[in-house]
Protein backbone atom coordinates (compact mmCIF):
# COMPACT_ATOMS: atom_id res chain seq x y z
CA UNK A 1 0.00 0.00 0.00
CA UNK A 2 1.43 3.48 -0.71
CA UNK A 3 1.41 5.82 2.28
CA UNK A 4 -0.86 8.23 1.80
CA UNK A 5 0.07 11.65 2.06
CA UNK A 6 -1.93 13.68 5.06
CA UNK A 7 -0.10 16.93 5.81
CA UNK A 8 -2.78 19.18 5.57
CA UNK A 9 -6.46 19.86 5.29
CA UNK A 10 -6.96 20.23 1.56
CA UNK A 11 -8.72 18.64 -1.30
CA UNK A 12 -8.21 21.24 -4.14
CA UNK A 13 -7.56 19.80 -7.65
CA UNK A 14 -8.08 16.20 -6.03
CA UNK A 15 -10.43 14.25 -8.34
CA UNK A 16 -13.18 13.47 -6.04
CA UNK A 17 -15.59 10.65 -5.50
CA UNK A 18 -18.60 11.31 -3.51
CA UNK A 19 -20.23 9.26 -0.70
CA UNK A 20 -23.12 9.21 1.23
CA UNK A 21 -24.93 6.63 4.01
CA UNK A 22 -28.63 7.23 3.20
CA UNK A 23 -31.32 6.41 5.75
CA UNK A 24 -34.51 4.77 4.08
CA UNK A 25 -36.92 7.27 5.55
CA UNK A 26 -34.92 10.62 4.58
CA UNK A 27 -34.32 9.80 0.69
CA UNK A 28 -35.43 13.34 -0.05
CA UNK A 29 -33.52 14.99 2.33
CA UNK A 30 -30.53 12.69 1.40
CA UNK A 31 -30.73 13.29 -2.12
CA UNK A 32 -30.56 17.74 -1.32
CA UNK A 33 -27.62 16.83 1.32
CA UNK A 34 -26.01 15.10 -1.16
CA UNK A 35 -26.29 17.48 -4.19
CA UNK A 36 -25.02 20.50 -1.69
CA UNK A 37 -21.61 18.01 -0.59
CA UNK A 38 -21.40 17.92 -5.00
CA UNK A 39 -21.56 22.23 -5.04
CA UNK A 40 -19.15 21.84 -1.85
CA UNK A 41 -16.94 20.07 -3.96
CA UNK A 42 -16.67 22.24 -6.89
CA UNK A 43 -16.33 25.09 -4.61
CA UNK A 44 -13.23 23.73 -3.65
CA UNK A 45 -11.69 22.97 -7.14
CA UNK A 46 -12.47 18.98 -6.60
CA UNK A 47 -13.55 17.39 -9.70
CA UNK A 48 -16.41 14.99 -8.91
CA UNK A 49 -15.90 11.83 -10.85
CA UNK A 50 -18.38 9.90 -9.28
CA UNK A 51 -21.29 9.24 -6.31
CA UNK A 52 -21.75 5.95 -4.63
CA UNK A 53 -24.99 5.67 -1.86
CA UNK A 54 -25.83 2.94 0.46
CA UNK A 55 -29.29 2.83 1.96
CA UNK A 56 -28.82 1.66 5.62
CA UNK A 57 -30.66 2.09 8.91
CA UNK A 58 -27.38 3.67 10.55
CA UNK A 59 -23.68 4.12 9.65
CA UNK A 60 -21.09 1.49 10.33
CA UNK A 61 -19.05 2.29 13.46
CA UNK A 62 -15.73 0.67 11.65
CA UNK A 63 -15.98 2.18 8.16
CA UNK A 64 -19.16 4.38 7.53
CA UNK A 65 -20.20 2.12 4.64
CA UNK A 66 -21.23 -1.77 4.86
CA UNK A 67 -18.46 -4.51 3.72
CA UNK A 68 -19.50 -4.86 0.41
CA UNK A 69 -19.98 -1.45 -0.11
CA UNK A 70 -16.48 -0.53 0.85
CA UNK A 71 -15.42 -3.35 -1.74
CA UNK A 72 -17.30 -1.70 -4.49
CA UNK A 73 -15.94 1.77 -3.50
CA UNK A 74 -12.25 0.89 -3.78
CA UNK A 75 -12.54 -1.44 -6.89
CA UNK A 76 -14.88 2.08 -7.86
CA UNK A 77 -11.54 4.04 -6.59
CA UNK A 78 -9.20 1.63 -8.96
CA UNK A 79 -11.29 2.27 -11.82
CA UNK A 80 -11.67 5.98 -12.00
CA UNK A 81 -8.35 6.67 -10.47
CA UNK A 82 -9.59 9.23 -8.24
CA UNK A 83 -7.47 10.73 -5.26
CA UNK A 84 -9.97 11.23 -3.18
CA UNK A 85 -13.51 10.23 -1.29
CA UNK A 86 -15.19 12.78 0.23
CA UNK A 87 -18.33 11.26 2.90
CA UNK A 88 -20.97 13.17 3.47
CA UNK A 89 -21.03 12.97 7.44
CA UNK A 90 -18.89 13.57 9.75
CA UNK A 91 -16.03 10.54 10.30
CA UNK A 92 -14.43 9.10 13.63
CA UNK A 93 -10.30 8.92 13.13
CA UNK A 94 -11.00 5.41 13.51
CA UNK A 95 -13.06 5.15 10.46
CA UNK A 96 -10.92 7.47 8.30
CA UNK A 97 -8.04 5.09 8.94
CA UNK A 98 -9.55 2.19 8.24
CA UNK A 99 -11.53 3.44 5.16
CA UNK A 100 -7.78 4.42 3.94
CA UNK A 101 -6.61 1.42 4.66
CA UNK A 102 -9.19 -0.73 2.43
CA UNK A 103 -9.32 1.62 -0.11
CA UNK A 104 -6.09 2.90 -0.63
CA UNK A 105 -6.86 6.52 -1.36
CA UNK A 106 -7.26 9.51 0.70
CA UNK A 107 -10.41 10.05 2.63
CA UNK A 108 -12.16 13.15 4.12
CA UNK A 109 -15.31 14.09 5.55
CA UNK A 110 -17.79 16.87 5.02
CA UNK A 111 -16.30 19.45 7.85
CA UNK A 112 -12.97 18.85 6.65
CA UNK A 113 -14.59 20.17 2.88
CA UNK A 114 -16.05 23.05 4.14
CA UNK A 115 -12.98 23.58 5.72
CA UNK A 116 -10.95 23.96 3.48
CA UNK A 117 -12.88 25.90 1.25
CA UNK A 118 -13.47 28.53 4.30
CA UNK A 119 -9.25 28.23 4.17
CA UNK A 120 -9.13 29.03 0.55
CA UNK A 121 -11.62 32.29 0.55
CA UNK A 122 -10.48 33.70 3.60
CA UNK A 123 -9.35 37.16 2.53
CA UNK A 124 -8.67 39.50 6.02
CA UNK A 125 -6.37 38.58 8.74
CA UNK A 126 -9.51 37.91 11.52
CA UNK A 127 -11.14 35.06 8.77
CA UNK A 128 -7.46 33.71 8.56
CA UNK A 129 -6.99 33.36 12.38
CA UNK A 130 -10.64 32.10 12.47
CA UNK A 131 -10.14 29.52 9.96
CA UNK A 132 -6.91 28.44 11.57
CA UNK A 133 -8.58 27.48 14.65
CA UNK A 134 -11.31 25.52 13.61
CA UNK A 135 -8.99 23.88 11.34
CA UNK A 136 -6.14 23.28 14.21
CA UNK A 137 -9.13 22.32 16.45
CA UNK A 138 -10.54 20.02 13.87
CA UNK A 139 -7.08 18.05 13.40
CA UNK A 140 -5.87 17.98 16.34
CA UNK A 141 -7.45 14.30 17.69
CA UNK A 142 -6.70 12.96 13.88
CA UNK A 143 -3.11 14.08 14.56
CA UNK A 144 -2.10 10.78 14.20
CA UNK A 145 -3.65 9.77 10.73
CA UNK A 146 -2.65 12.56 9.41
CA UNK A 147 1.08 12.79 9.57
CA UNK A 148 2.27 9.37 9.68
CA UNK A 149 6.21 10.54 10.49
CA UNK A 150 5.16 11.39 13.67
CA UNK A 151 4.90 7.92 14.94
CA UNK A 152 8.43 7.78 14.53
CA UNK A 153 10.47 8.17 17.77
CA UNK A 154 12.11 11.88 17.96
CA UNK A 155 15.64 10.53 19.36
CA UNK A 156 18.30 12.82 19.85
CA UNK A 157 16.21 15.26 21.36
CA UNK A 158 18.17 16.09 24.58
CA UNK A 159 17.46 19.08 27.26
CA UNK A 160 15.19 20.77 25.22
CA UNK A 161 13.13 23.43 26.47
CA UNK A 162 9.46 21.29 27.06
CA UNK A 163 10.99 18.31 25.72
CA UNK A 164 10.82 15.23 28.50
CA UNK A 165 14.15 13.47 26.90
CA UNK A 166 15.47 11.05 24.58
CA UNK A 167 13.07 8.99 23.13
CA UNK A 168 9.71 11.03 23.17
CA UNK A 169 7.14 10.71 20.54
CA UNK A 170 7.30 13.61 17.88
CA UNK A 171 3.81 13.01 17.95
CA UNK A 172 2.92 13.95 21.93
CA UNK A 173 5.65 17.04 20.68
CA UNK A 174 3.43 18.25 17.69
CA UNK A 175 0.16 18.02 19.65
CA UNK A 176 1.43 20.10 22.60
CA UNK A 177 2.74 22.55 19.84
CA UNK A 178 -0.56 22.37 18.29
CA UNK A 179 -2.38 22.91 22.31
CA UNK A 180 -0.23 26.11 22.09
CA UNK A 181 -1.26 27.20 18.90
CA UNK A 182 -5.10 26.64 19.72
CA UNK A 183 -4.30 28.94 23.25
CA UNK A 184 -2.43 31.27 21.08
CA UNK A 185 -5.46 31.78 18.53
CA UNK A 186 -8.33 31.69 21.15
CA UNK A 187 -6.39 34.53 22.71
CA UNK A 188 -5.81 36.64 19.76
CA UNK A 189 -9.50 36.29 18.64
CA UNK A 190 -10.70 37.01 21.94
CA UNK A 191 -8.83 40.49 21.69
CA UNK A 192 -10.50 40.89 18.04
CA UNK A 193 -14.20 40.12 19.60
CA UNK A 194 -13.89 42.43 22.60
CA UNK A 195 -12.87 45.23 19.76
CA UNK A 196 -15.78 44.37 17.91
CA UNK A 197 -18.22 44.19 20.83
CA UNK A 198 -17.10 47.40 21.40
CA UNK A 199 -17.78 48.78 18.08
CA UNK A 200 -20.77 47.25 17.28
CA UNK A 201 -21.87 48.63 20.76
CA UNK A 202 -20.63 52.01 19.86
CA UNK A 203 -22.84 51.75 16.89
CA UNK A 204 -25.76 50.69 17.83
CA UNK A 205 -25.66 53.96 19.82
CA UNK A 206 -25.99 55.90 16.94
CA UNK A 207 -28.24 53.86 14.44
CA UNK A 208 -30.70 50.80 14.61
CA UNK A 209 -29.07 47.80 12.52
CA UNK A 210 -30.62 45.44 10.42
CA UNK A 211 -28.09 41.87 9.87
CA UNK A 212 -28.33 39.52 6.95
CA UNK A 213 -28.42 35.70 7.82
CA UNK A 214 -29.08 32.80 5.44
CA UNK A 215 -27.79 29.75 3.73
CA UNK A 216 -24.63 30.00 2.31
CA UNK A 217 -25.37 31.22 -1.80
CA UNK A 218 -29.11 32.15 -0.90
CA UNK A 219 -28.56 35.86 -2.35
CA UNK A 220 -27.39 37.79 0.66
CA UNK A 221 -24.65 39.69 -0.58
CA UNK A 222 -26.75 40.34 -4.08
CA UNK A 223 -29.32 41.86 -1.57
CA UNK A 224 -26.74 44.29 0.07
CA UNK A 225 -25.75 45.77 -3.18
CA UNK A 226 -29.40 46.08 -4.18
CA UNK A 227 -30.32 47.85 -1.11
CA UNK A 228 -27.18 50.30 -0.70
CA UNK A 229 -24.51 49.79 -3.58
CA UNK A 230 -22.49 48.75 -1.86
CA UNK A 231 -20.43 46.91 -4.64
CA UNK A 232 -19.48 43.66 -2.36
CA UNK A 233 -17.91 40.90 -4.50
CA UNK A 234 -20.90 38.17 -5.77
CA UNK A 235 -19.67 34.91 -7.17
CA UNK A 236 -22.19 31.94 -7.78
CA UNK A 237 -20.38 29.84 -5.33
CA UNK A 238 -20.83 28.54 -1.86
CA UNK A 239 -19.33 30.55 1.03
CA UNK A 240 -18.29 33.83 -1.32
CA UNK A 241 -18.62 36.15 2.13
CA UNK A 242 -16.60 35.14 5.03
CA UNK A 243 -15.97 38.75 6.42
CA UNK A 244 -19.11 40.75 7.83
CA UNK A 245 -19.70 43.82 5.83
CA UNK A 246 -21.64 47.36 7.32
CA UNK A 247 -23.12 49.76 5.15
CA UNK A 248 -25.51 52.46 5.56
CA UNK A 249 -28.91 52.11 4.10
CA UNK A 250 -31.53 54.87 3.90
CA UNK A 251 -35.52 53.68 4.45
CA UNK A 252 -38.00 55.27 2.56
CA UNK A 253 -38.52 57.85 5.57
CA UNK A 254 -35.43 58.94 5.44
CA UNK A 255 -33.83 57.63 8.55
CA UNK A 256 -30.82 55.48 8.10
CA UNK A 257 -29.48 52.10 9.16
CA UNK A 258 -26.35 50.10 9.25
CA UNK A 259 -26.69 46.76 7.65
CA UNK A 260 -24.45 44.25 7.58
CA UNK A 261 -24.08 41.16 5.69
CA UNK A 262 -22.34 38.18 7.44
CA UNK A 263 -20.73 34.44 6.91
CA UNK A 264 -23.55 32.06 5.35
CA UNK A 265 -24.70 28.90 7.38
CA UNK A 266 -24.98 25.30 5.96
CA UNK A 267 -26.19 22.05 7.08
CA UNK A 268 -23.77 20.28 9.51
CA UNK A 269 -22.30 23.44 9.71
CA UNK A 270 -18.90 22.00 11.50
CA UNK A 271 -19.51 23.18 15.50
CA UNK A 272 -15.63 24.57 15.70
CA UNK A 273 -16.21 26.79 12.60
CA UNK A 274 -19.41 28.23 14.44
CA UNK A 275 -17.08 28.43 17.67
CA UNK A 276 -14.16 29.98 15.74
CA UNK A 277 -16.23 32.82 13.93
CA UNK A 278 -18.27 33.95 17.29
CA UNK A 279 -16.47 37.54 16.51
CA UNK A 280 -17.60 37.84 13.07
CA UNK A 281 -21.58 36.82 13.93
CA UNK A 282 -21.45 39.21 16.60
CA UNK A 283 -23.23 41.59 14.17
CA UNK A 284 -25.71 39.45 14.01
CA UNK A 285 -26.30 38.74 17.88
CA UNK A 286 -26.47 42.86 18.26
CA UNK A 287 -28.54 43.51 15.54
CA UNK A 288 -32.12 44.92 15.95
CA UNK A 289 -33.32 43.01 13.31
CA UNK A 290 -32.29 39.92 11.32
CA UNK A 291 -33.50 39.64 7.73
CA UNK A 292 -33.57 36.06 6.65
CA UNK A 293 -32.76 35.36 2.99
CA UNK A 294 -33.59 32.19 1.64
CA UNK A 295 -33.31 31.05 -2.12
CA UNK A 296 -37.18 30.12 -2.97
CA UNK A 297 -35.70 28.92 -6.22
CA UNK A 298 -34.09 26.04 -4.42
CA UNK A 299 -35.86 22.59 -4.02
CA UNK A 300 -34.44 22.11 -0.54
CA UNK A 301 -35.43 25.40 0.26
CA UNK A 302 -37.33 24.40 3.44
CA UNK A 303 -34.89 22.42 4.81
CA UNK A 304 -32.19 25.17 4.77
CA UNK A 305 -34.30 27.71 6.51
CA UNK A 306 -34.62 25.20 9.02
CA UNK A 307 -30.91 25.00 8.91
CA UNK A 308 -30.66 28.32 9.98
CA UNK A 309 -33.05 28.74 12.13
CA UNK A 310 -30.57 26.05 14.17
CA UNK A 311 -27.42 27.73 13.63
CA UNK A 312 -29.14 30.94 15.00
CA UNK A 313 -30.04 29.34 18.08
CA UNK A 314 -26.11 28.24 18.59
CA UNK A 315 -25.13 31.63 18.19
CA UNK A 316 -27.64 32.79 20.96
CA UNK A 317 -29.60 34.72 18.16
CA UNK A 318 -33.25 33.19 19.38
CA UNK A 319 -35.68 35.89 20.37
CA UNK A 320 -34.88 38.55 18.24
CA UNK A 321 -37.43 39.91 15.60
CA UNK A 322 -36.47 38.24 12.26
CA UNK A 323 -38.52 39.21 8.97
CA UNK A 324 -37.65 35.91 6.16
CA UNK A 325 -37.10 37.68 2.82
CA UNK A 326 -37.45 34.89 -0.01
CA UNK A 327 -35.03 35.90 -2.50
CA UNK A 328 -34.71 34.76 -6.26
CA UNK A 329 -38.23 34.83 -7.18
CA UNK A 330 -37.30 35.62 -10.73
CA UNK A 331 -35.61 31.94 -10.35
CA UNK A 332 -38.80 30.47 -9.06
CA UNK A 333 -40.70 27.40 -11.18
CA UNK A 334 -43.20 26.19 -8.87
CA UNK A 335 -45.21 29.14 -7.09
CA UNK A 336 -47.21 26.41 -5.41
CA UNK A 337 -44.38 25.96 -2.81
CA UNK A 338 -44.62 29.91 -1.98
CA UNK A 339 -47.58 29.34 0.94
CA UNK A 340 -45.40 26.17 2.34
CA UNK A 341 -42.32 28.40 2.83
CA UNK A 342 -44.47 31.57 4.02
CA UNK A 343 -45.81 29.73 7.06
CA UNK A 344 -42.31 28.78 8.35
CA UNK A 345 -42.17 32.51 9.40
CA UNK A 346 -44.43 35.00 10.73
CA UNK A 347 -43.74 37.39 8.66
CA UNK A 348 -42.33 37.53 4.89
CA UNK A 349 -41.72 39.65 1.58
CA UNK A 350 -40.64 37.74 -2.01
CA UNK A 351 -37.77 40.23 -3.66
CA UNK A 352 -35.19 39.57 -6.28
CA UNK A 353 -32.47 40.90 -5.40
CA UNK A 354 -30.82 40.56 -8.57
CA UNK A 355 -33.93 41.70 -10.46
CA UNK A 356 -34.60 44.65 -8.22
CA UNK A 357 -38.26 43.53 -8.01
CA UNK A 358 -39.87 44.01 -4.37
CA UNK A 359 -37.05 46.09 -3.01
CA UNK A 360 -39.43 49.20 -2.45
CA UNK A 361 -41.86 46.34 -0.22
CA UNK A 362 -38.94 45.25 1.74
CA UNK A 363 -37.18 48.55 2.85
CA UNK A 364 -41.12 49.95 3.96
CA UNK A 365 -41.46 46.55 5.63
CA UNK A 366 -38.16 47.05 7.17
CA UNK A 367 -39.25 50.17 8.79
CA UNK A 368 -42.67 48.91 9.95
CA UNK A 369 -40.60 46.76 11.46
CA UNK A 370 -37.77 48.60 13.37
CA UNK A 371 -41.20 50.74 14.38
CA UNK A 372 -42.42 48.25 16.23
CA UNK A 373 -39.08 48.30 18.39
CA UNK A 374 -39.75 51.60 19.33
CA UNK A 375 -41.21 53.08 22.73
CA UNK A 376 -42.18 56.57 23.63
CA UNK A 377 -40.98 58.00 26.44
CA UNK A 378 -40.43 61.05 28.53
CA UNK A 379 -36.62 61.76 29.86
CA UNK A 380 -35.83 64.75 31.77
CA UNK A 381 -32.39 65.69 32.15
CA UNK A 382 -30.02 68.94 32.21
CA UNK A 383 -30.03 71.48 29.53
CA UNK A 384 -26.02 71.07 29.43
CA UNK A 385 -26.14 67.18 28.92
CA UNK A 386 -25.49 67.26 24.95
CA UNK A 387 -24.10 63.41 24.72
CA UNK A 388 -27.75 62.68 25.79
CA UNK A 389 -29.71 65.13 23.47
CA UNK A 390 -27.36 64.22 20.80
CA UNK A 391 -28.34 60.75 21.34
CA UNK A 392 -31.59 61.32 21.56
CA UNK A 393 -31.91 63.13 17.97
CA UNK A 394 -30.21 61.22 16.44
CA UNK A 395 -31.13 57.47 17.11
CA UNK A 396 -34.68 58.87 17.78
CA UNK A 397 -37.74 61.51 17.02
CA UNK A 398 -38.26 64.14 19.36
CA UNK A 399 -42.15 65.02 19.87
CA UNK A 400 -41.88 67.33 22.45
CA UNK A 401 -39.70 69.03 24.93
CA UNK A 402 -39.77 71.85 27.38
CA UNK A 403 -37.62 73.85 29.63
CA UNK A 404 -37.72 74.65 33.68
CA UNK A 405 -35.00 74.91 36.07
CA UNK A 406 -31.75 74.33 33.71
CA UNK A 407 -33.69 70.89 33.34
CA UNK A 408 -35.01 69.90 29.89
CA UNK A 409 -38.29 67.61 29.49
CA UNK A 410 -38.18 65.67 26.03
CA UNK A 411 -41.42 62.83 24.66
CA UNK A 412 -39.29 61.08 22.47
CA UNK A 413 -39.55 57.97 19.84
CA UNK A 414 -36.67 55.54 20.16
CA UNK A 415 -35.65 51.69 20.00
CA UNK A 416 -36.15 49.91 22.90
CA UNK A 417 -32.64 48.94 23.41
CA UNK A 418 -32.12 52.47 24.27
CA UNK A 419 -33.85 52.95 27.26
CA UNK A 420 -29.97 51.79 29.39
CA UNK A 421 -28.16 53.78 27.55
CA UNK A 422 -30.09 56.58 28.37
CA UNK A 423 -30.15 56.14 32.02
CA UNK A 424 -26.42 55.30 31.29
CA UNK A 425 -26.02 58.91 30.31
CA UNK A 426 -27.51 60.48 33.01
CA UNK A 427 -31.50 60.54 31.59
CA UNK A 428 -34.20 60.30 33.83
CA UNK A 429 -37.33 58.24 32.29
CA UNK A 430 -40.52 59.23 33.96
CA UNK A 431 -43.22 57.75 31.38
CA UNK A 432 -43.39 54.96 28.78
CA UNK A 433 -45.72 53.97 26.53
CA UNK A 434 -45.03 51.27 22.89
CA UNK A 435 -44.43 53.41 19.89
CA UNK A 436 -47.18 52.98 16.57
CA UNK A 437 -47.10 48.78 16.45
CA UNK A 438 -45.65 48.56 19.39
CA UNK A 439 -45.93 45.14 21.27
Amino acid sequence: MVELKRTELTVRAERAILVQVRPPAHEEQSGASLAELRSLAQTANAPVLGELTQARPSVSPATYLGKGKVRELAAMCRALKADIVICDDDLKPSQVSKLEAALDTKVVDRSELILDIFAQHARTRQAKLQVELAQLEYAFPRLKRMWTHLDRTAGGVVGGIGVRGPGEKQLEMDRRLVQKRIYDLKKELSKVGERRQRMVSARNEQFMTVALVGYTNAGKSTLMNALTEAGVSVRDRLFETLDTRTRQWTLPDGRSVMLSDTVGFIRKLPHHLVASFHATLEEAREADLLLHVADASSPAADTQIEAVLDVLKEIECTGKPVLLVLNKMDALTDVGRLPLLRRIAEESVCVSALAGDGIPALAQKVQEFLDREQVELTVETGVGNGKLLALLHKRGKVLDRSYGNGEVQLRVRVPQNLMGVIESLGGRITNSVPGPGGR
